[in-house]
């Protein structure tokens, strides 16, 4: 076929070799009574040939004399074998190897029961090596005609895929049980995409060899160069639970190549030995985070959930969202979820009432400033759990507006704490951020002064106050990853703030999940989330724009910007004077922090006044005065390009 044939002739041709098998099998009789019928063709030939194999060509006359009985008797018991083993119904699709096991299992059974039946039967003119050559012969034959039509239907529909436009053509990385099990839907699915030219694997044993046809070129290393040489353009990578250091390592020796990635799922191992092509998915930013991912007992969450009445205000967010679906899961008493944002908050609840539709979910439209409403809420619903995770948390904008981040930070997490006590809640939990360590921007200062005031209100209330401290997750609104792909959707460029710039990174479900632990636990009034190690936002930036197959600073450059007022060069999850006390499961640690000032209230009433005239510059300073550490930005950022700084979002 020419060059240039296209996925959809590809696939034309498939559907009419398919076409063509499925109307063999459409009359299973006659099917079967024609592989007879070249069984016997093949039985016959092969007991011919094995008799002129024994007597160098020339048969004696006894040989001759018995032939005809002799080959009757062989006809009679080899095709009663192939019958009993159902090898008269045959798939040349599907044929494998348990069906090629039981073809020389069947030539074993014909080739026993003809050497008993002849000994019986008195063909002593027969020698015994006749039987053994004809065995080899015949299970040689039958093999041939059984798999030789499937393995020619490959090398056809592959030597199409090679030249056909548009497909992809593919290198797997990983030669053991799930790279053969991937490759194998690769070469049966009908039109596919993917030209297969080979797999990679570390292992030297499996190395220069061959799997389903394919090569096993070498190990990881190799990679460059095999794109190079046979224009690949997609990796598939079929190794469970490939470690973020090594996917990291193979991103950046393909980093000068413009090839695209998928993956299997990290749950392979769970699927009963099953995989197919549908289940590749796109290598994301969650398989680069430099650290194991974190399993949960669902039997202890459960346990903490169930039968509980909880209330999450800033449900409508990420954090705050997903909050309310995995405690939705617990079977919780009821569930109250609080948003400013009604549209989000809206469709929230229906996804919610629709997977739970027992549970009684409530959706309040409130703002958390509003002291009396917050007071309503808590007598109407009583809550025993309070996950608040409503808060302002974009940086730049709260530099801006540092009175708004005090009055929905701060004031606004003491009335929701205040809420919490009246009615008698049994726990509360903050959801807060590494940028309240030694804050640099308004926003951190303010989560920061959330910590003290619910430390103040827990002294003299019944309600076990907590707060969880940690970084940035992906994915959320506010991150970096949805910025760094619309970035890359456009062409660029990507913004990064500066080439070291760091931050700690979680995903959401986990964040989530050690909240929820951390919070009911009763862990300690500050927790912090063990994010692993830090990401260099430059290198999480190079290694999306690989990911989508294009070069970095090539396809796709990378802009730095500059740190934008507020922002931190590296962040931290804990200052010098919270001691770190001790190490729980699951990565949670427990701190403790220095107490709020004798005159904290005082103070708060300075902040509030402050913030209430608008007057920035009496909220910095009303800041610093109540944290020390806090060292304030001397520029207000205005039109400054959206950088790689980007805080935890609820």
């Amino acid at each position: 076929m020419e060059h240039g044939t296209s996925v959809e002739t590809l696939s034309t041709v498939v559907g009419s070799l398919d076409a063509a098998e499925g109307s063999a099998r459409s009359s299973p009789r006659l099917c079967s009574l024609r592989m007879l019928v070249v069984d016997a063709v093949l039985i016959t030939t092969s007991f011919y040939f094995a008799a002129l194999m024994r007597f160098d060509g020339v048969l004696p006359s006894g040989v001759r004399a018995s032939f005809p009985a002799a080959l009757s008797l062989l006809l009679g018991v080899r095709l009663c074998a192939l019958v009993w083993f159902g090898l008269h119904r045959w798939s040349f699709r599907r044929s494998g190897l348990n069906e090629a096991v039981r073809l020389v299992m069947a030539s074993l059974v014909g080739t026993i029961g003809f050497e008993l039946l002849r000994s019986v039967l008195f063909f002593e003119s027969l020698p015994g090596q006749v039987n053994a050559l004809e065995f080899f012969a015949t299970t040689t034959l039958l093999g041939i005609h059984r798999f030789a039509p499937r393995m020619v239907r490959q090398w056809y529909l592959d030597q199409l895929r090679a030249r056909a436009d548009g497909v992809q053509r593919t290198l797997i990385v990983g030669a053991g049980s799930a790279g053969d099990l991937l490759l194998r839907d690769l070469m049966r699915t009908q039109g596919s995409s993917w030209h297969v030219i080979g797999l990679v694997d570390d292992d030297p044993g499996k190395q220069g060899t061959y799997l389903n046809g394919k090569p096993v070129f070498g190990g990881i290393d190799a990679l460059p160069e095999l794109i190079r040489k046979h224009r690949v353009t997609q990796v598939l990578i079929a190794i469970p639970r490939l470690s973020p250091e090594r996917t990291r390592y193979l991103l950046s020796l393909c980093r000068h190549q413009s090839v695209s990635f998928k993956i299997i799922p990290a749950s392979f191992a769970y699927l009963d030995q099953k995989i197919t092509a549908a289940m590749l998915h796109d290598l994301s930013p969650e398989h680069l985070l430099p650290r194991d991912a974190i399993s949960f007992d669902r039997e202890e969450v459960h346990r903490l959930v169930s039968g509980r009445r909880i209330l999450v205000t800033g449900g409508a967010g990420s954090i705050g969202s997903e909050i309310a679906r995995q405690v939705a899961g617990h079977a919780p008493a009821s569930l109250v979820v609080v948003d400013i944002n009604e549209n989000e908050l809206y469709l929230l609840v229906r996804q919610l009432q629709a997977r739970y539709p027992r549970l009684p979910v409530h959706s309040i439209v409130a703002d958390i400033r509003d002291l009396d409403r917050m007071m309503r809420i808590g007598k109407e619903y009583s809550p025993q759990y309070v996950f608040h995770a409503a808060a302002h948390k974009h940086v730049p904008l709260m530099e801006d507006s540092p009175e708004e981040a005090i009055k929905n930070n701060v004031f606004g997490t003491q009335n929701v704490a205040r809420m919490a006590d009246a009615c008698g809640a049994e726990r509360f939990i903050l959801i807060s951020t590494d940028k309240a360590v030694k804050p640099s921007s308004v926003m951190g200062a303010s989560k920061r002064l959330a910590e003290m005031v619910i430390r103040d209100i827990a002294v003299n209330s019944r309600t076990t106050f907590a707060a969880i401290r940690f970084g940035n997750v992906l994915g959320s609104a506010g991150s970096v990853v949805p910025l760094f792909k619309q970035q890359i959707q456009r062409g660029g460029p990507v913004t990064v703030t500066h080439p070291d710039c760091t931050r700690y990174f979680m995903i959401i479900p986990e964040a989530v999940g050690l909240v929820v632990l951390a919070g009911l636990g009763g862990y300690g009034e500050l927790c912090i989330l063990d994010m692993g190690e830090p990401v260099r936002i430059a290198e999480l930036a190079a290694n999306m724009i690989t990911m989508a197959g294009l070069v970095p600073d090539k396809d796709i450059p990378i802009v730095y910007t500059g740190l934008r007022p507020g922002e931190k060069l590296e962040e931290t999850l804990m200052s010098e004077e919270e001691e770190l006390t001790q190490h729980v499961r699951n990565r949670i640690k427990v701190a403790r922090s220095p107490a709020p000032p004798p005159d904290f209230q005082l103070q708060l009433k300075r902040l509030d006044r402050a913030a209430r005239t608008g007057d920035a510059r009496d909220v910095k300073l009303a800041l610093q005065d109540l944290l020390p550490t806090y060292t304030p930005s001397k520029n207000r950022s205005a039109e400054s390009p959206v950088s790689a700084e980007q805080p935890v979002s609820a």
